[in-house]
């Protein structure tokens, strides 16, 4: 417990920061899957999300852990109905705050308005390591923190939860969205039950019928529990949106508006494969 406390303790920002410079420095000194220029650039574009979601979250947090804690106080949630060792509800709380945000995921590719912020993410046509920040502000505060109150409301999760389910994410993130080659067995190993790379690349191609599909962040169970998990050679992927094409429409700004703005979705291939191939 005191290790486990020790442990959020850490600023989340300096975290981030370490996980950014090894996995992008990975990145250079391997051999990656995809090439592209202009890396540098594309890592400061991707960075000021980042710098802007930290500054407006100062407000955010603290309504986030306000409101968490008043549950708690209250007893409000199924958590509080039957008593579990604290190991048992601290890893049962992280998969639920795992699961809400899958099934927000999924919203967030079904509602217009909501793709309208979402498609910031899926934007991004060279994906590295700094594809993590590329999120518009807005949906991870307004979107997804929410969910995480409505997360706590619903099952009684914490705020201890919620720092270690942060913590995992990120960690995840960060290995699932790097430009690097991994092990092929981790796809029929760990992949049964966690994200791995190579699935999640899945949902950055630009194929609609792909990007709609391997929502998890954390744990590929929920895709095979609710029939959205799908897989393809990654020698075949594409990444981004075929809207979003244009090099003036990969910067911070342009992205930042593009919400506001009436961006027409250019679709591609819906066929549905007969059988998927297995991903290599």
């Amino acid at each position: 417990m005191e290790f486990l406390d020790t442990l959020l303790g850490i600023d989340p920002n300096y975290i981030i920061i370490g996980l950014i410079a090894f996995f992008f420095s990975l990145e250079q000194l391997s051999k990656s899957p995809f090439n592209f220029t202009k890396r540098i650039n594309h890592l400061f574009q991707n960075l000021l999300f980042q710098i802007t979601l930290v500054i407006l979250n100062i407000f955010f947090v603290t309504f986030q852990v306000f409101s968490i804690e008043w549950f708690n106080a209250n007893h409000i949630g199924l958590l509080y109905v039957i008593e579990l060792p604290f190991w048992v509800k601290l890893g049962l709380s992280v998969a639920l705050y795992d699961i809400t945000a899958y099934w927000i995921h999924r919203g967030t590719h079904k509602i217009p308005l909501l793709w309208r912020f979402h498609r910031v993410h899926h934007s991004d046509t060279t994906m590295d390591a700094s594809t993590v920040f590329r999120f518009h502000p807005l949906e991870i505060l307004l979107v997804f923190g929410i969910g995480n109150i409505l997360t706590a409301a619903l099952f009684g999760t914490d705020v201890l939860s919620l720092a270690l389910y942060y913590f995992i994410l990120y960690l995840f993130f960060f290995f699932e969205h790097a430009n690097l080659t991994y092990p092929k067995w981790l796809n029929t190993t760990l992949g049964l039950l966690f994200v791995m790379p190579d699935q999640h690349r899945v949902h950055h191609q630009q194929d609609q019928f792909y990007t709609d599909s391997n929502f998890a962040d954390i744990f590929i169970i929920w895709d095979r529990l609710f029939g959205t998990y799908k897989e393809m050679p990654v020698a075949q992927m594409k990444y981004g949106l075929k809207e979003f094409d244009e090099e003036k429409k990969q910067t911070f700004l342009y992205l930042m508006k593009s919400p506001f703005l009436t961006i027409k979705r250019i679709e591609t291939s819906k066929t549905n494969p007969s059988k998927p191939e297995n991903i290599t």
